[in-house]
């Protein structure tokens, strides 16, 4: 199987897709708005809506869920989430109140008026959704293997897709602070428990990908023990 790996959005809100000869798997799915720049992304290789085969989620917060629900709606693509986060993604359960930790106006307007342009203020929540749990491997274009991390939301997943090489975290970690502009790898904000996080992490120490994805920021580019070293070291400045 070949597969490669398209990086859609930008470095504030991205979504991820894995294309093979099967299909497509999408990894998180932005905001609500990002329908036609995943389209026109697809048909840059070839490929179209109708050939995901599923969207699978990090964690259930609205800046991830955004197009799962079309989705789902117009080709059947299923959506799955660690069973912890289904009642955030749906909606059974209210959106998560966490305040910022620190926050500049720059940044902080660049990251709202992103959202307010990719349709943040409707975000449909998935009326549907496939619970998955750690360990899992799901018969999905790329394999995604699905092991659980805890901390910023109580079901956020690590999604492995070792046919590219690749982890992608959600919001475990940012690259870049949304709301300050600072760069590098830091356990990210509005997490309901980040200390839990980075225990959570150490689950992919001995992990070989060596291209990791944040929810927001670019790539950070080194295998998972890199990462959790880089992380530690910010902890100490």
């Amino acid at each position: 199987m070949t597969a490669h790996l398209l990086r859609i959005g930008d470095d504030i809100i991205a979504i991820h897709a894995i294309v093979t000869d099967e299909g497509v798997t999408l990894i998180d799915a932005g905001l609500s708005g990002d329908l036609g720049i995943l389209t026109a992304a697809l048909a840059g290789v070839g490929r179209s809506p109708a050939d995901i085969r599923g969207v699978v989620l990090t964690h259930g917060d609205t800046d991830h869920i955004g197009i799962a629900e079309a989705l789902r709606a117009r080709h059947g693509v299923p959506v799955y989430i660690l069973q912890a986060d289904a009642d955030l993604a749906t909606g059974a359960m209210p959106a998560r109140g966490v305040k910022a930790d620190a926050w500049r106006i720059g940044p902080t307007l660049r990251f709202l008026w992103t959202g307010l342009r990719r349709g943040a203020l409707r975000s449909p929540r998935p009326s549907a959704v496939v619970a998955m749990a750690d360990g899992d491997v799901l018969d999905l274009p790329g394999r995604p293997e699905i092991i659980a991390i805890p901390g910023h939301t109580r079901g956020s997943a690590a999604i492995r897709v070792s046919a590219v090489g690749a982890l992608f975290l959600g919001d475990a970690i940012t690259t870049r602070h949304v709301l300050t502009g600072a760069e590098g790898a830091r356990l990210a904000p509005f997490s309901d428990d980040a200390p839990r996080t980075r225990v959570s992490l150490e689950k992919l120490r001995g992990l070989p990908e060596a291209r990791i994805f944040p929810g927001h920021g670019p790539e950070f580019a080194g295998t998972a023990a890199d990462l959790l070293d880089a992380l530690d070291l910010r902890r100490i400045d």
